[in-house]
């Protein structure tokens, strides 16, 4: 093993990636020359290659033709999205893990899950309603997921052992509609019940 020591940051940064660039704009007189001188290329070409073949043809109509379809490719080009930006991964602050701080900055899936719920329970705070809507299906699929890893059953196939092995509060919540929306504590009870299964 040598002395040397390199972060997962280092083994995964990609030292040819550069940052993107736009690529400079065609525009202005050179522009417009460019697309002109092309279109009469183009132009040239097919009328030439038809006479020979004893097709006559308009000079003139085939040149604006190209000149109509290399405007409008220039047209989509310019309207084109720009290209996706890849997400990097990003160093963590130089501050140490043991002081339990975390940078929230950094995009991570826990963050984005924990987001995720974050906002489904402040939708629904107050909105019962919203709540039974939103939260608690999902509630039950985890509710049925856990089931079915550690147990080997579901709500559905076996509704009576599953509802003892969750127990009357948390069979009672996953399954009625609440008339209230439940506070945070209880939330929190319900998913301590649910890591205990």
């Amino acid at each position: 093993m040598s002395g040397s020591s390199a972060s997962i940051f280092d083994l995964l940064e990609d030292e040819e990636e550069q940052a993107p660039t736009d690529a400079p704009r065609r525009g202005g007189v050179r522009g417009w020359l460019r697309i002109g001188f092309a279109a009469a290329g183009f132009a040239a070409a097919v009328v030439l290659g038809l006479r020979m073949v004893g097709i006559g043809v308009s000079a003139p109509a085939v040149f604006a033709g190209f000149l109509a379809l290399l405007l409008l490719r220039r047209l989509a080009r310019s309207l084109a999205p720009p290209p996706p930006v890849p997400i990097r991964l990003q160093r963590p602050a130089d501050r140490g893990e043991e002081d339990g701080s975390y940078d929230w900055t950094v995009r991570d899936a826990l963050g984005s899950s924990v987001s995720r719920w974050e906002t489904k329970l402040a939708w629904s705070q107050g909105e019962p309603e919203r709540f039974s809507r939103a939260v608690q299906p999902v509630l039950g699929e985890l509710v049925d997921e856990v089931l079915r890893q550690r147990h080997g059953v579901d709500r559905a196939t076996d509704p009576e052992r599953a509802r003892a092995l969750l127990g009357e509060p948390l069979w009672n919540f996953i399954d009625t509609p609440p008339k209230r929306t439940p506070a945070p504590r209880d939330i929190a009870a319900i998913v301590a019940q649910l890591e205990k299964l």
